[in-house]
Order: C-alpha cells, then sequence, then structure tokens
C-alpha cells in the first residue's frame, strides 16, 4: 500500500487568525491560495462573498491553511502538499476537551522559553505535567484548543 497524503483540518471561529497564530508558532508558511481564488472568481465558479482580503490579497473567507516551508506546494492553488494545517469556520465555538491535538517538541533545555514565546503569540498556559513518562506544558491556543509543549 502507497503511503496516504493528509492534512489537519481543525474546526474555528476565525480561520485567518488560528492560520496566522499557527504559522507563527510552528514557523510555518500561511498558504496564499490568492491565484486559485482569483481564477474561480473569474470563471464565475465562486462567489465573492465567499472570499476576504487578507494581507493585501484574496482569501477564502471561510478556510485558511499553513504548511511546512520546506514541502512542496501547488503553485496554481497555493496547496501545500506536505505537513499541512487547515483551518475551516464552524459556527459554534469549542466547549470540551480536545480528542485530537499537537504536541511541539521544543529544543532540549528551552521548554520554558518556548511556553513564554506561544504565551506571546496568544496561546495561554493551562497546566504543567511531571509524571515518571515525562515532562510537558499544556497550553491553548487562541481559540482554546489544547495543545503540549514537550
Amino acid at each position: 500500500m502507497t503511503a496516504l497524503h493528509w492534512k489537519l483540518v481543525i474546526d474555528s471561529t476565525d480561520p485567518h487568525a488560528q492560520a496566522a497564530f499557527w504559522a507563527r508558532a510552528l514557523g510555518y508558511v500561511e498558504e496564499d491560495h490568492s491565484a486559485l481564488v482569483e481564477h474561480l472568481l473569474g470563471l464565475g465558479a465562486a462567489p465573492p462573498e465567499a472570499t476576504l482580503t487578507v494581507a493585501d490579497r484574496l482569501a477564502w473567507r471561510d478556510l485558511a491553511a499553513v504548511r511546512h516551508p520546506d514541502d512542496p506546494f501547488e503553485e496554481k492553488s497555493g496547496m501545500g502538499l506536505g505537513r499541512r494545517l487547515l483551518f475551516q469556520r464552524v459556527p459554534e465555538r469549542k466547549t470540551v476537551k480536545n480528542r485530537l491535538h499537537i504536541d511541539v517538541h521544543a529544543a532540549p533545555g528551552t521548554r520554558d522559553t518556548e511556553v513564554a514565546r506561544l504565551e506571546a503569540l496568544g496561546a495561554s498556559l493551562l497546566r504543567r505535567v511531571a509524571e515518571q513518562g515525562g515532562e510537558w506544558v499544556v497550553m491553548t491556543d487562541p481559540e482554546g484548543n489544547e495543545f503540549c509543549v514537550q
């Protein structure tokens, strides 16, 4: 069997703010979908109300994504073809604990510095965990999604 290509899709109330946070948090690149948006608008295949302007370029109103800077991407659509997070707008806010979360691995000896950096970007510290299996910090992104810093 061939390995499958995948992306992690995260529900959000503000996909573009989430993409901006996670791009800075992970050192990823915010995807530029403007060429695809403009093409589909030109064909009449997408309504103008499905778009907005972000950082002086057209974008989808309800979708935003980030990708690893070293991974390939499709120039025509701007979509990443490797490690990728896609944020999609949903009407409801997060209300319960995540069933899936991201672990961020700081360089050895830099966890506290990384936690402070992430807090400066808008993350919140929930708790510090120290167990026989290791130590980590549980944080939330600006919309309350839990993630861990190892």
